[in-house]
């Protein structure tokens, strides 16, 4: 049983397909796939090339590959000619959506509302009133929003990332706009609102906690932090050394793409030149925590401090957006059963190295959220067919799809 399907939870769905000693269904409450719709801005992209998709690197083979849906979509030779291994994000979720159409094992618009245990099964209730009786669990209800702690008491819609695509028509009416986040997502929608200030006339502001604009670390020696290798020297360290890397590691999959970087440097450029003398209706401001937030008559009023300086300062602002990633929270829905789960000192899954979190080490696994465990191999697209593989051995007893044991060239540990 597959309860929740995100990306990895769908290639699971894929890789398990011809697997005549596996039964399986997935669970999903909404009504169709959707992989961050809010965030489908023109020309947005995958930061990880084609061959993280669903399958192919557990199986090359599997009618399911990205490649095989651009056949049968008949832009295979376009993307060929196009020389750009990193698909549109508009496309990998259209791409999610054709391999979701081709399962049968399926099951949208059923919400999980409680799991038991008893009998050596787990049974899983929805909404509808159905029971589904499983001897395996993966868990893949994927993360939501984080809210900074100032804006959780706001009154009123908060307008995070995961949203932006959907209310940005009443976002462009706005005096004023203000970013708060330093990741991909808010680059890519300050670069969209730069482009467009000029239209609409509104004073931009994108401001950040973070010392400065850290691009996204992407060199080949770095990329093999994301391997079984990397994973077995992460999991092996200790519990606290693990949270501290986990801090550290942020830039490694939470960074801006240098060339996005450089597009805003150079719109910036061209906006100046524009200009005629007057200054820009924008600012960027770095190494600024916010520390309170409030909101009167439309108006947010957003208290920061910057830290290297120990000062403080405030900016009032009509439009907020809140780039601030999301978190992950273990669904209510596992309660009954929170006795046979594993947690760690710090009250988070105690994931294996097989990816189980339960007490016997090989009935209920977990896609994603394992940062403190797995590092940034967990959300990491390309590893999303290895942790299927996986997983799937444990299911069977064997290796039906080779499970890689090691590939980088460079030594962890000593």
């Amino acid at each position: 049983m597959g309860i929740g399907l995100g990306p990895f939870n769908l290639g699971l769905a894929c890789l398990t397909k011809p697997i005549a000693e596996l039964d399986g269904v997935f669970l999903e409450s909404k009504p169709d796939f959707e992989w961050h719709a809010g965030m489908f801005l023109d020309g947005a992209h995958l930061q990880t090339p084609f061959m993280s998709d669903l399958v192919t690197l557990a199986d090359p083979t599997s009618p399911y590959s990205f490649l095989n849906y651009l056949k049968e979509k008949g832009r295979l030779y376009s993307f060929y000619i196009r020389e750009n291994f990193y698909p549109l994000r508009v496309e990998y979720d259209d791409y999610c959506r054709w391999a979701a159409n081709r399962l049968s094992s399926i099951r949208f618009g059923t919400t999980v509302t409680e799991v038991t245990y008893g009998d050596e099964v787990y049974r899983v209730r929805t909404d509808a009133g159905d029971t589904y009786r499983a001897r395996h669990l993966v868990l893949g209800t994927g993360t939501v929003p984080r809210l900074p702690r100032a804006c959780q008491e706001l009154t009123g819609e908060v307008l995070h990332t995961s949203a932006y695509r959907h209310r940005k028509a009443e976002l462009l009416s706005k005096k004023s706009i203000t970013i708060i986040g330093s990741g991909q997502s808010a680059a890519e929608i300050y670069h969209e609102l730069l482009a467009e200030i000029d239209v609409h006339g509104y004073q931009l502001n994108w401001i950040t906690r973070s010392p400065r604009f850290f691009p996204l670390e992407y060199t080949k020696l770095t990329l093999e932090m994301t391997s079984p290798d990397y994973i077995d020297y992460f999991r092996a360290l200790p519990e606290d050394t693990r949270y501290r890397l986990e801090k550290q590691q942020k830039g490694l999959f939470k960074g801006i793409n240098s060339d996005l970087i450089d597009a805003i440097f150079d719109l910036l450029y061209q906006k100046d030149v524009e200009s005629g003398g007057h200054p820009l209706r924008t600012r960027l401001i770095t190494n600024s925590s916010l520390t309170r937030a409030s909101c009167q008559d439309g108006t947010y009023t957003l208290g920061f401090h910057q830290d290297e300086q120990d000062k403080d300062f405030e900016i009032r602002t009509e439009g907020l957006v809140l780039a601030t990633g999301y978190h992950y929270e273990p669904p209510a829905f596992l309660t009954p059963v929170r006795d046979r789960l594993r947690f760690d000192a710090h009250g988070r899954f105690d994931i294996a190295r097989n990816y189980a979190i339960d007490i016997t080490g090989r009935r209920v696994f977990l896609q994603n959220a394992g940062v403190h465990t797995h590092s940034v191999t967990s959300p990491d697209l390309g590893m999303g067919a290895y942790r299927n593989s996986s997983i799937i051995r444990e299911l069977l007893g064997s290796e039906y799809y080779p499970v890689e044991k090691s590939v980088a060239f460079q030594e962890f540990a000593v």
